[in-house]
């Protein structure tokens, strides 16, 4: 096991380089393994390269090869090369032939960066694959690569405050549909394209001859602000690459950028923070540091690295808090000296918070996230004079808070951070060995439970989006790092990093051992004769290739390649002088080699006829008797020279299946007689389930797992140029028998039932010995065996079930091979007796045709509830008669078309699953006869008294009766018969309603209903009134106004509402705003007298009427306003003598003489005044202008502009301006001249105008 601070060896000795060449020219890689033999990849953007017309692989020995040709700028970009678990990965820069000359001779190429390779750098730094990115590209690109969809990565740069830099990031369009998306980013989150502006500037363009886009961040008068880390984002369809890279603003020669700045230690453009160096400096800094400090003069990107380092965990909460403090305050009158603007203090230490008064006597408070804090053990209140003192002992993180002192309205603040001490690694991590697809476990344990740590795979963070990969894990204080299966390229360093250390630790992956169980052995075979190559290995999934001579075997029709399982076979048929040759078998993936000779031999000499040596061979077939799903497999000796050919047949037999029962007593040679031969099948796979193996003195039929399809005669014959042989082998499969039919339940009692079912349709070839039966509940999983000796018979009395409980049950059948698969499960039953005898049954009522019967559920229903009732009937003298053709779920019935007259008994039985439980039966015959019954009216109190409704409401009034035979109901208002569509009465046999869906005042009145049966009646009498809102009052008036009072009087209204008024509403309004406002309430009386009014305002009144449905729709009101009258002198408003304010025309800036150039818009403009305003008009030489729409005439507040658009020489002249109105008419004139622009002007006009002659022409 390597040490982790050594690095492993590498697969490489000498390994390929990053270059840079002249576009058109090619680029050649040169790599060197350690060994001969071993595979070699290469790959660009994590896709392994082929052989093409771009690309050119070469392999000689251990020298490899890669030549990219005519090579462009899409070619260039990281490479990488792949051997084992060592991964190289190299850059290729293609720049312009020209360009190329011109530059000076470079530094040589940084060295390319091996994966496995992950050794800790000079300073204790761990160097892996990428020194930056935050992750691995988080989409689909390839895992591991850093080139992704750029092209070429924006670099870090360098500059100064005022001056300007511009990164550049180029995407390679070629295979892409649809431009890409790309972000600039400042830190984590700050997107830069809402920051576009003065300062900043975001650039985008393609080339249409290379296919790539090329983006751009512009940076101009950079401020020490601008520096930090910034982060670069592309995207597509279904990928995504990012970038990191650094802005460094220098301020004359000192750094502007306070802090550790973002580095990038190799060529990758990728840059993280170097924390291995912070660890140190964190060591050699001395115990006490002000965090608070640190990010006072630290720049915004540098505040993430300062919390991780530091041990701050709330960094937002940091963020937010830092702002609020960074205000100026004021000074204070209440403080001679304030609290510091934060305090820092280590957890579990104790810190004191003090302040000085300007009043030593005054009172303070002290608040905690604006919550005052009560003293206790931990919180301790000093006063020393002017000095007031907050000691805080024991600080834990719940104490990192905001706090206050108050004094009187004046407080001051500060902020208390709790730093957490240094996550410390108690126990390290562990070197690893393993095999592929095993699990790897690493676990370190640290010194604070639940802190946040970093795992990293050769300096690349693995993070949470690899989860289908690497699992996380936390257990207290221990940490663990989980690859289920791991592979190759799992192989590398592996560490774990907190605040306060880091732990390391190497994982090897090792291939695999194959072992081999049999080799190839040499053969010697004569011509035309076949030979078999053989071996088998310890893995089935291992595949191979096979050699002859050292070159790879092509099969072919005679040269046969199989693989079953852990065995690998080379079959040559027809041996020919030229096979003979060195054979060997190389298992891929393994440094192994099983090799073997073939020998061949000359012309054999004929010297003996086929045989085929069996003990007892015979007319008759020898039966070879096999289980279902054991391994037939049949040797047949055989000699003969030359070695003879060996056909296996079958012969295919048309029979029936042996149906189970006893077994049968004819022999073996009867039953061959009965089946009838109509086929052979010729059985020659090498391969498969049924297979023929042939050697020279052997042949060899297997049969893996026979079924009973393999069951028949089987032939067997050898030939060769001297004779045949030949010999039949009867193969019988047995199995166990087919799963009988789902049984069937029968007779179910309380406790027990009968089961029965049929043998099954094939007894395995053997005799049914017996039967095993098994019941479960339904909705159980678990099976209950009812019997340990085999049941004989094909029925069985099943006893001790539950009553109430669902039951299922099945049936195996059992042979001298075994038992068969379980029957389907029976149909659910449930063992349940009969009910018990329906009580209290008695005759409800009884008509001449009919009798209406009712009882009561049976006391005993049983557990799975009744089914219903069946109802009978019979005459005397006679059989019972069914009332109903079914069951019935009621407990009462009608039964219909008796005869009337007849003496007649009835029983009632209750069914549930057992069946019917015994009769309820009527003590004594009933006649069938109507019974003679009173007439009487069941009156509800309510209706007793009189009956109120509102109008438009429905009126339902149902009244009860007795009485039969059915008796007559008549319905009379006021003595007469109820007419019309709105009242509708309906009548049942046991009561009567009237209806009315809408109630009018038309409705009110007394409503008779009569009850006749023959002779005999009932009455009832009832009141309804419908009542309705009333009408306003009549007539209001003012009977007179004194002082602040107003007496008003009115007669009450024209309708009541057909209810009695419950009184008045009086209301009054002032005249000026309208508002009304009451003044009396359920007044009673028809005058009153309103008070309060204000002296000088006019006033409105209006009056309502209430009833029991409320206040009349409108209100009585008073016409005219009654003004309440100020005693004293009246105020007469003065008159004055209207002004005129008419004016003529008068321009106060006149026109003036213009000289314009042609073809550019010009204006002429004046001012005139006047009252009403002036109607305007333009004029050129005497022509209006008006409807000429190359001039546009404006005027605003008196100013008068034309627009003259694009003149020409022609359109010089005299313009005129004419305004007139009622009281007279004003005009002023001007000269524009617009001098014709020289010919040579109007040629070269580069703007692309036409000229002033064209223009005028069209």
């Amino acid at each position: 096991m390597p040490e982790p601070g050594k690095k492993p060896v590498s697969a490489f000795s000498k390994k390929p380089r990053s270059a840079e060449v002249a576009a058109g020219s090619p680029a050649v890689f040169e790599a060197e393994t350690e060994r001969a033999g071993l595979k070699v990849r290469w790959q660009r953007a994590g896709s392994d390269i082929s052989a093409s017309e771009k690309y050119s692989l070469a392999a000689e020995g251990t020298r490899h090869t890669l030549t990219v040709r005519d090579a462009g700028p899409a070619d260039q970009g990281s490479y990488a090369v792949i051997a084992g678990s060592s991964k190289v990965k190299f850059d290729l820069k293609v720049v312009d032939a020209g360009k190329r000359k011109a530059e000076p001779v470079s530094a040589p190429a940084p060295a390319p960066t091996e994966v496995e390779a992950g050794a800790p750098g000079p300073e204790g730094r761990w160097m892996g694959v990428s020194q930056g990115s935050s992750a691995a590209p988080e989409g689909p690109s390839a895992p591991g690569d850093p080139i992704g969809l750029f092209v070429m990565r924006p670099q870090d740069g360098e500059v100064t405050v005022g001056g300007s830099i511009t990164f550049s990031a180029r995407v390679a369009g070629a295979s892409l549909l649809k431009p890409p998306v790309v972000k600039w980013f400042k830190g984590k989150w700050v997107d830069l394209s809402s920051k576009v502006g003065q300062h900043l500037q975001l650039r985008d363009s393609y080339d249409r001859t290379s296919k790539v886009y090329l983006f751009e961040l512009h940076i101009m008068d950079a401020q020490a602000s601008f520096a930090g880390g910034y982060r670069c984002e592309v995207s597509t369809k279904d990928k995504f690459d990012s970038c990191n890279f650094n802005l460094t603003v220098h301020v004359g020669s000192v750094v502007a950028s306070l802090g550790v700045p973002l580095r990038s230690d190799s060529h990758e453009d990728t840059a993280t923070l170097d924390f291995s160096s912070l660890l140190r400096k964190r060591l050699e800094a001395p115990a006490e540091e002000d965090v608070w400090e640190i990010l006072r003069q630290a720049p915004p990107s540098e505040y993430e690295r300062i919390a991780f380092q530091h041990g701050v965990t709330d960094l937002r909460g940091m963020l937010k808090r830092l702002k609020g403090i960074k205000r100026d305050e004021k000074k204070s009158t209440a403080f001679q000296k304030k609290l510091q603007p934060a305090y820092q203090v280590s957890k579990g230490h104790k810190i004191r918070l003090m302040v000085e008064l300007a009043d030593p006597d005054a009172e303070v408070k002290w608040l905690k996230n604006g919550q005052e804090i009560q003293m206790s053990g931990r919180y301790i209140f000093e006063s020393i004079g002017a000095k007031r003192t907050l000691t805080i002992s024991q600080c834990s993180l719940a104490d990192d808070a905001a706090y206050q002192c108050v004094v009187g309205d004046e407080k001051c603040s500060t902020e208390l951070f709790v730093k957490e001490p240094p996550v410390l690694i108690t126990r390290p991590l562990e070197d690893q060995l393993v095999m592929v697809g095993q699990r790897v476990e690493f676990e370190c344990e640290v010194s604070e439970e639940g802190a946040q740590v970093k795992w990293l795979k050769d300096g690349v963070e693995l993070t949470r989006e690899e989860t289908f990969k690497y699992r996380f894990k936390k257990d207290g204080q221990k940490h663990h790092l989980i690859i289920n299966e791991a592979t190759l390229e799992d192989a590398g360093h592996y560490a774990l990093r907190t605040s306060g250390g880091q732990a390391l630790a190497e994982l090897i992956v090792q291939e695999k051992k194959l072992e081999v169980y049999q080799s190839i052995a040499d053969l010697t075979v004569g011509s035309k004769d076949q030979a078999v190559f053989k071996c088998e290995v310890s893995d089935e999934n291992v595949r191979g290739v096979w050699l002859k001579n050292g070159k790879e075997l092509v099969p072919d029709s005679r040269i046969k390649v199989s693989h079953i399982g852990r065995v690998h076979k080379l079959t040559i048929d027809d041996v020919t002088p030229a096979d003979e040759a060195d054979y060997s078998f190389v298992p891929e993936g393994f440094a192994c080699n099983l090799s073997a000779k073939l020998h061949f031999m000359g012309e054999p000499v004929l010297r003996e006829p086929p045989k085929i040596h069996l003990d007892c061979p015979g007319r008759v077939p020898d039966t070879i008797v096999v289980v279902a799903g054991n391994k037939l497999r049949l040797d047949v000796p055989i000699s003969g020279d030359p070695a003879p050919t060996v056909i296996w047949q079958k012969t295919i037999t048309k029979g029936n299946k042996v149906a189970a029962g006893p077994a049968p007593d004819a022999t073996e040679e009867s039953g061959a007689g009965d089946e009838w031969v109509f086929d052979k099948k010729l059985l020659c796979e090498t391969e498969g389930r049924v297979r023929v193996e042939t050697t020279k003195d052997r042949s060899i039929f297997t049969v893996e797992g026979a079924e009973q399809e393999d069951e028949g005669v089987y032939v067997v014959t050898v030939k060769n140029p001297v004779g045949e042989d030949q010999v039949s082998l009867t193969v019988k499969v047995i199995d166990v028998p087919d799963a009988p039919a789902a049984p069937e339940i029968s007779k179910v009692g309380e406790d027990s039932c009968t089961v029965r079912w049929e043998p099954p349709a094939y007894d395995g070839g053997q005799p049914v010995l017996g039967y095993i039966l098994e019941r479960k509940k339904k909705k159980s999983y678990r099976w209950m065996r009812l019997n340990f000796d085999l049941l004989r018979e094909l029925s069985h009395e099943a006893r001790r079930m539950i009553e109430g409980v669902i039951y299922e049950m099945r049936v195996y059948a059992v042979n001298a091979v075994g038992m068969s698969r379980p029957s389907p499960a029976s149909q659910p039953f449930m063992p349940i007796g009969p009910p018990s005898e329906p009580t209290h049954l008695t005759v409800e009522d009884v008509s001449d045709t009919t009798v209406s019967l009712k009882w009561r559920p049976p006391e005993r229903a049983g557990a799975g509830g009744l089914d219903g009732y069946s109802v009978e009937y019979r005459r005397e003298g006679s059989a019972w008669v069914s009332a109903l053709p079914g069951l019935i779920e009621r407990t009462s019935l009608l039964v219909k078309d008796l005869p009337t007259g007849a003496r007649v008994l009835f029983r009632v039985r209750a069914h549930n699953m057992a069946g019917a439980g015994p009769p309820a039966t009527t003590k004594e015959p009933v006649t069938v006869q109507e019974l003679l019954q009173r007439p009487r009216l069941q009156l509800p109190r309510h209706l007793r008294q009189t009956i109120q409704k509102k109008v438009g409401e429905p009126v339902n009034l149902l009244i009860p009766f007795q009485g039969k035979p059915r008796p007559q109901v008549t319905w009379t208002k006021e003595g007469q018969p109820l007419a019309g569509e709105e009242v509708s009465i309906r009548n049942s046999p046991t009561d009567t309603i009237l209806f009315i869906r809408a109630a009018r005042r038309a409705h009110s009145g007394i409503y008779q209903v009569t009850l006749r049966v023959e002779n005999m009646e009932d009455k009832a009498q009832l009141v309804l009134q419908v009542v309705d809102r009333p009408s306003p009052p009549q007539d209001i008036q003012v009977a007179e106004a004194w002082g602040f009072n107003v007496a008003l009087e009115w007669k009450p209204p024209q309708d009541d509402g057909n209810t009695e008024l419950w009184g008045y509403t009086v209301q009054k309004a002032d005249k000026k705003t309208m508002e009304w406002f009451t003044v009396l309430e359920h007044y009673r009386r028809t005058h009153c007298v309103v008070s309060e009014l204000i002296i000088g305002n006019g006033y409105y009144f209006r009056v309502f009427s209430h009833n029991t449905v409320g206040p009349s729709e409108r209100a009585a009101a008073t016409r005219e306003p009654v003004f309440i009258p100020r005693p004293g002198i009246t105020y007469e408003l003065p008159k004055y003598k209207a002004l005129d304010f008419s004016e003529a025309p008068s321009f106060t800036r006149p026109l003036v003489n213009r000289s314009v150039i042609a073809g550019y818009n010009t204006t002429l403009c004046c001012a005139v005044r006047g009252s009403p305003k002036p109607k305007i008009s333009w004029f050129k030489n005497g022509l209006d202008l008006s409807k000429d729409a190359r001039f546009r005439m404006f005027s605003k507040q008196g100013v008068l502009t034309l627009e003259i658009r694009k003149p020409c020489p022609f359109d010089g002249g005299v313009y005129a301006c004419r305004a007139t109105n009622l009281e007279g008419e004003a005009q002023c004139e001007c000269r524009l001249e617009v001098p014709a622009l020289p010919q040579t002007l109007l040629v070269s006009r580069p703007w692309g105008r036409p000229s002033p002659d064209t223009s005028l022409g069209s």
